[in-house]
């Protein structure tokens, strides 16, 4: 790991190449996590000197915090899209976004996971700010999915037994749980055992 650099004063931050350098730390970080991910190969991935880093970024802590900001920004772009199909009902969108995100791990072999539960088992109980932007990106993507499962209570598909942001923080959290227990294994099938459990157990049957 970079040891944290002071900001240094330099030209006024170009956007464009701001950008550049989230992505590719997105991808680096990704692929090999935050602590393996020197500061030094995401420079070197879009060819810029390694001084000008720090004048987008205060330290590789700051730019941990805008990268799982920019991960949690696309992921969920994509829940919203899913759950935004109103030619399903509430639940069939949900169970499509979880099946599109298997087959999705499938394709890449069942490694990686998911950046922010990666932030979560690697860098949190060191990093105040990185811990802050995940619990608060979590936070965030249960309250669309309970928004999903409001829905599903409201036309009757679900029953109100339980509150709808209790049940959203349990499939977050299982999912998550799901994802550290693929790249253990390195299968599919911890997911699938999250989606029958979700969709077959707890969220059937319970229309009224």
């Amino acid at each position: 790991m970079d040891a944290d650099t002071p900001a240094r004063r330099g030209p006024k931050p170009n956007m464009h190449m701001r950008e550049k350098l989230i992505e590719a730390g997105l991808k680096e970080i990704h692929a090999h996590g935050f602590a393996a991910t020197g500061i030094q190969k995401i420079v070197d991935d879009i060819k810029v000197p390694k001084g000008s880093f720090y004048n987008y970024f205060e330290s590789k802590e700051a730019f941990g915090a805008e990268v799982s900001d920019r991960y949690s920004e696309q992921a969920l772009a994509r829940l919203t899209s899913f759950l935004a199909d109103h030619d399903k009902p509430p639940l069939r969108r949900l169970k499509a976004f979880f099946d599109d995100r298997t087959a999705s791990f499938a394709l890449r072999g069942h490694t990686q996971g998911c950046v922010l539960g990666n932030f979560s088992a690697e860098t949190v109980d060191h990093s105040e700010l990185i811990r802050q932007h995940v619990a608060a990106h979590f936070g965030r993507w249960s309250e669309v999915i309970a928004s999903c499962l409001s829905e599903a209570q409201t036309d009757g598909t679900l029953s109100g037994e339980l509150p709808a942001g209790a049940l959203a923080d349990f499939i977050l959290n299982s999912w998550e749980g799901a994802l550290l227990r693929m790249r253990a294994d390195r299968s599919g099938a911890p997911l699938e055992t999250f989606k029958q459990m979700v969709f077959d157990v707890l969220l059937h049957g319970k229309g009224h």
